[in-house]
């Protein structure tokens, strides 16, 4: 058997076709009126993380024609990737102390000039975002930045918070409320707003999502908008309407007909895994997989036989494997 060789794709759900339901959009729309992180729980694979990607798009093109002194969203967000080794200062900004080190060192054997300390200070997620809706020119001075004298508003993306030590989200507390940080290496402070009295007009929306592979802490979730993405009921036909808005080809009914098998067994093999349940974004990958091999508009399409030789996109684990064989052999 000659392996085809095909041309690579993106298997992640397309943002811009990304389906929302009215309760979901409420709470976004409660997170930015109360100004509080957004904080998503859901199964791996149930689109939190493409949420804000779609918040941003929409935001975006909301305020794509505002005037000077309103607020305009940027159309991608700031994305912080949580490690277990995470601290609050992450976040916000990050010191590379060893090259500074390594620089100096240098610098002194070959008789050049020292690089300062702000050369080796980048902004990250957070931190880049409250800057961005502030913006000054004495941030150079600070931190590596690029001189941008338009505010900006932006969607900061804070993914898998829930791998970060339990102090993560203890330090970050008072940030999130009065969105400032500290940068002690200068002894400089970054604040969205100046002064109390006059509030910056551009906005940050802070989304979270967590597995919810460790409980958080009380208080902070009590700063928190709360959200949970439960997978969609296969009577509700909202996966169904996911899977549409994936596909590039025009819809037929056999392309329809073959979508609602896929999508009706889909839920069958979910009930069979042990460990891992696949969720959308494997349902994704698979339907994206039959467009391309040019199957989903064959009336004679073998739904059961293409999962069977597609296991490895559908099922994570090899007892999940096993159990999704099953099910489907019976």
């Amino acid at each position: 058997m000659a392996i085809e060789i095909l041309k690579p794709i993106d298997i992640r759900p397309k943002a811009g076709e990304y389906k929302i339901k009215p309760e979901l959009e409420n709470a976004i729309e409660v997170a930015m009126l109360f100004n509080q992180p957004l904080l998503l729980t859901g199964e791996p694979g149930t689109g939190k993380t493409l949420l804000a990607y779609y918040v941003a798009k929409q935001l975006h093109e909301a305020t794509i024609n505002a005037v000077a002194g309103e607020c305009q969203f940027s159309p991608t967000p700031l994305k912080f990737n949580t490690k277990t080794s995470s601290i609050a200062r992450d976040l916000f900004y990050t010191y590379d102390a060893v090259g500074h080190f390594q620089n100096a060192n240098i610098a002194k054997e070959e008789t050049r000039i020292i690089k300062k300390t702000e050369n080796f200070i980048e902004l990250q997620a957070f931190g880049k975002a409250i800057a961005m809706a502030n913006p000054k020119a004495e941030y150079v001075s600070n931190f590596i930045w690029k001189n941008n004298p338009t505010p900006q508003s932006s969607v900061v993306l804070v993914d898998e918070i829930d791998k970060a030590p339990r102090d993560f989200t203890n330090d970050i507390l008072s940030e999130i409320e009065r969105y400032e940080f500290f940068i002690k290496e200068k002894n400089y402070q970054v604040r969205l707003n100046d002064n109390a009295d006059t509030k910056n007009p551009q906005r940050i929306l802070v989304i979270m999502t967590s597995n919810s592979e460790k409980n958080l802490p009380d208080a902070f979730l009590r700063r928190c908008v709360f959200f949970h993405i439960e997978f969609p009921k296969k009577e509700d036909g909202f996966l169904l309407e996911i899977l549409k808005g994936q596909l590039t080809i025009p819809e037929t009914a056999v392309s329809d007909n073959n979508l609602k098998m896929v999508h009706d067994l889909f839920y069958d093999l979910r009930k069979a895994a042990i460990r891992k349940k696949p969720a959308t974004a494997e349902l994704v990958a698979f339907v994206k997989m039959l467009e391309i091999k040019g199957v989903l508009e064959k009336e004679d399409l073998n739904v059961k036989q293409w999962y069977l030789d597609n296991l490895a996109l559908v099922a994570k684990t090899k007892e999940d494997i096993d159990a999704i064989r099953r099910k489907l052999t019976v």
